[in-house]
């Protein structure tokens, strides 16, 4: 069957005898792209039509093969039309090495597909919008770093394999391995960010010492992880501004993460009171203001007196939540009705100033009998 379709193509060529040979080349080639085009676009609407009533997984599938499978397709078809196609010996090198350098990116492309459908169905099994997510937002934060890690070095190596083809570049190159003096020197001074971001990256897929939707004080500032590329974090801050900052800098710097191990986390509320204040109603209060909250986790309640200063004691007061932002929540909520209730049924316990007068100095009881006529 080849055959006899190869032996059609070349005495269409021959009919051809009286167009100039670039023209007949670039008219065979055009006809081979267009039916390359023609044949995938029959395949990719049959494919189409096959996974319509399947999950999104075989959905997606398909839409994100589309690419890679057309230029598999104008690869397979302009082979045979360039073998026969009468081209020069330089014209036929020259098509041999654009083909080649399609089938390099045709192959990375194929790798980069295969990674983020791999990535997507391995991350499915992940929620990240429920209340326990710390092995979702571990799975997510690997998966989405080690991806673009790859991307890069997938993309980095099919970049050099495809200026390898190249005989000026590849002497070049060789070259400059050869000597490995100043110009290696400057091109890794100049790599130099680059790679340690890169490296920053793998270290933080492996280690996680911050995942997705952590929450994390970093340059004095409280808020959550929104995103971790190859080489920088976004941190969405609690008033919606966003922080940037580089990959090297949570391998580097001290920072603070309040759920490295769970979401789970104990607030505290201070409180600065008279030496007369009713301890244990304030205790008791205390724990009917966590029981009454939606906020509490039920885990954590408890008050005690953690210092006393020269007028007041400070009262420590601990509650426990399931996430960073419902125990900010039932902090504030804590303050206010406890404040509340000390100035509705114990406005003495507040902070207050004392001073005893032993006797009175002289003139004071003339100040005082005048006040009295």
């Amino acid at each position: 069957m080849l055959t006899e379709l190869d032996g059609y193509a070349r005495s269409a060529v021959d009919s051809l005898a009286w167009f100039p040979n670039w023209l007949t080349s670039l008219l065979v080639l055009l006809i081979a792209v267009a039916l390359a085009i023609g044949a995938h676009a029959l395949l990719h609407r049959a494919a189409t039509r096959l996974v319509r009533d399947r999950d999104l997984f075989w959905r997606s599938l398909v839409s994100r093969a589309k690419g890679p499978t057309r230029l598999a397709l104008i690869v397979i078809f302009v082979g045979p039309a360039a073998s026969i196609a009468p081209l020069t010996f330089a014209e036929a090198a020259a098509v041999r090495h654009v083909l080649l350098l399609c089938f390099i990116g045709l192959v990375a492309w194929v790798a980069l597909t295969a990674l983020r459908i791999w990535t997507t169905l391995h991350l499915r099994r992940f929620k990240l919008d429920t209340d326990d997510n710390l092995l979702a937002r571990k799975h997510v934060t690997q998966s989405r770093i080690l991806q673009r890690v790859a991307a890069v070095l997938i993309v980095v190596l099919a970049v050099s394999i495809g200026l390898m083809t190249f005989p000026s570049v590849r002497q070049y190159g060789v070259s400059l391995l050869a000597s490995a003096g100043a110009a290696g020197l400057v091109v890794g001074l100049a790599l130099q960010p680059l790679l340690k971001n890169l490296i920053a990256g793998i270290q933080l897929a492996v280690t996680q010492p911050i995942r997705l939707e952590d929450a994390v004080i970093v340059e004095g500032e409280w808020g959550n992880v929104e995103e971790i590329t190859s080489t920088y974090v976004v941190v969405r801050l609690w008033d919606w501004r966003r922080m940037v900052l580089p990959l090297a800098y949570f391998i580097e710097r001290p920072f603070q993460n309040w759920t490295r191990e769970s979401s789970a986390l104990i607030g505290s509320v201070m409180l600065y009171l008279d030496y007369t204040a009713p301890i244990a109603a304030l205790r008791a209060k205390l724990e009917e203001i966590a029981r009454g909250s939606r906020l509490w986790d039920g885990k954590v309640i408890n008050l005690q007196i953690t210092d006393f200063r020269q007028e007041t004691m400070e009262v420590r007061m601990l509650v426990s939540a399931a996430s960073a932002g419902r125990a900010f929540d039932l902090r504030c909520e804590v303050r206010e009705k406890v404040i509340g209730w000390l100035q509705a049924e114990h406005p003495g316990a507040l902070p207050r100033r004392r001073a005893d007068i032993e006797r009175l100095p002289k003139g004071a009881a003339w100040v005082q009998e005048r006040k009295a006529a």
